[in-house]
């Protein structure tokens, strides 16, 4: 898939007369956008995304997020917020524009200067003062409220028995904070999260500081390595943190309700061990530290936030699901932190690299520990693949989710779809090309992002040979391609597919 690059911001947006700077620096302290004829409307932006054509924004380049939020102790009510976007420009920029929509914005600085700003769509509309010019250094700082209400279907905030959690993938991290919300941009994150001191606080990355006064407690979380907004976590409750050592003193630190903490033990004590196989099959593990987070909510789908991935309690506690699942699904997300988290998709297009390697490797893990043959699950899955294509579209070229159901997007096409890609390509070149090229593709890539494009350049580099004709079909075809090696499969005719629950 094409590069996407931040375009200049349009010059029907840049525009703007003297006068018009005037009346905008009188009203900015009242926070108010001044409307005035020489002036065009505020609107929403995007980087092109083709599934998500409004996310994301041109013109800047975010390095840093630090967010404060304060709970109160009630799930049910706005939390007051501050977030600090650190950025640099890269064009000349007389408005800017933040995703960021369910919230109250109450007053927004840029440089250390009052701005004006108005919502458009999803998007923040700020105007500074003076212009950035490009290549700037650029500090944004926005007080706002982050609204854990009405987040059930569009994401964002998901409301636990006991407090609150963040499922943002694929586009509601701007429900819970404004930002730049596409995996593109990557950032480095801060958490400040005050609560009640009978709440335990955990984020992503590691804590640095943790700070009480009276009633209330405040945490401090930082990343090492950058992350995209679809990521981010904070999980707020009566929890328990188990903390254990993976390979290589890797700290690992998993949180769950303090009541199912001896329960749930023996699920949590796996991971070291999933670690290792990780490792064992892709090279060190990414980031500096990893666990789950068991939630007590109905979220109908496991998800793979960086270094504390995601999981409803039922499904360890229900019993509904035969034990080998349960722990491939855990290797599933952790899987992630590779392929998804520390190479991220350049564009939502590129999703089936994500859940097909994750599949992928959940699929390979079944096999080793619970002789779940992985071939005959690909054949299964070549079966309904033609199906699955005429449902969601070719992985590499998913068709968009529907209106209102954002989550329509993770269909069986870029789970086991996706990783019927992987299994034809380790069929064509061989296991030994294909394990080197799984390590590397981690490597060469680590803590960045990655397109389609860049993955057939980098299995043809070491096929010794060109690959884009053999994989053009097998990514962008509406017909499933002949498998190598089984001449004997077919795909039926297409059903009506249903979104996958798993993430």
């Amino acid at each position: 898939m094409p590069l996407i690059t931040p375009r200049s911001t349009p010059r029907s947006l840049v525009r703007s007369s003297r006068r018009l700077r005037v009346a905008m620096l009188a009203a900015a302290s009242a926070g108010c956008l001044v409307a005035a004829a020489a002036a065009p409307a505020p609107q929403p932006l995007g980087i092109g995304d083709p599934l998500f054509p409004h996310l994301g924004n041109p013109g800047y380049d975010v390095l840093a997020y630090d967010i404060a939020l304060t709970y109160q102790g009630d799930n049910t009510k706005p939390m007051d917020a501050l977030t600090k976007i650190d950025a640099r420009t890269t064009a000349r920029l007389e408005r800017l524009n933040l995703d960021f929509t369910h919230g109250t914005v109450r007053a927004v600085h840029v440089n250390g200067l009052p701005a004006a700003y108005e919502s458009s769509g999803e998007d923040l509309v700020v105007e500074p003062v003076q212009p950035v010019e490009a290549g700037a250094p650029l500090t944004v700082t926005v007080a706002h409220t982050s609204d854990p209400r009405d987040s059930r279907e569009a994401g964002g905030w998901v409301r636990t028995s006991d407090g609150l959690a963040m499922a943002n993938q694929a586009d509601a991290a701007h429900r819970v904070f404004p930002g730049n919300d596409h995996p593109a941009d990557k950032a480095y994150f801060t958490f400040r999260v005050t609560a009640p001191r009978e709440l335990t606080v955990v984020a992503n990355g590691r804590r640095v500081a943790q700070v009480e006064a009276g009633d209330a407690r405040t945490w401090l979380y930082r990343t090492a390595e950058p992350m995209a907004t679809e990521l981010a976590q904070v999980s707020i409750g009566r929890s328990a943190v188990v903390e254990r050592t993976g390979p290589h003193g890797l700290p690992v630190r998993d949180v769950v309700p303090e009541a199912d903490r001896e329960a749930l033990e023996p699920w949590l004590k796996r991971t070291p061990q999933h670690l290792e196989w990780m490792e064992r099959r892709v090279g060190a593990y990414p980031f500096e530290t990893y666990g789950v987070l068991v939630a007590d909510a109905d979220t109908g789908f496991a998800l793979e936030t960086q270094t504390l991935s995601l999981f409803e309690r039922s499904l360890f506690r229900e019993g509904d699901y035969p034990k080998w699942y349960v722990d491939a699904i855990m290797v599933h997300e952790l899987a992630h932190q590779w392929f998804g988290n520390s190479v991220s998709p350049r564009t939502w297009s590129d999703l089936w690299l994500n859940e097909g390697h994750a599949t992928w490797y959940e699929a390979l893990y079944a096999e080793e520990t619970a002789q779940q043959s992985l071939e005959e699950r690909m054949r299964n899955a070549y079966i309904a693949s033609d199906g699955w294509r005429a449902a969601g579209g070719p992985p590499a070229a998913p068709k968009p989710p529907a209106p209102g159901q954002k989550i329509s997007l993770f269909r069986p096409v870029v789970y086991d779809g996706s990783a019927l890609i992987l299994y034809a390509l380790r069929q064509e070149i061989g296991k030994e090309a294909f394990e080197l090229l799984e390590r590397r593709w981690v490597t060469e890539h680590a803590h960045g992002t990655a397109s389609t494009a860049d993955f057939v350049r980098l299995a043809s580099d070491i096929a010794g040979r060109d690959l884009s004709a053999f994989l053009e079909g097998w990514l962008y075809g509406q017909k499933t391609p002949a498998m190598p090696g089984h001449p004997d499969w077919r795909s039926k005719a297409p059903v009506k597919a249903q979104p996958s629950k798993k993430r």
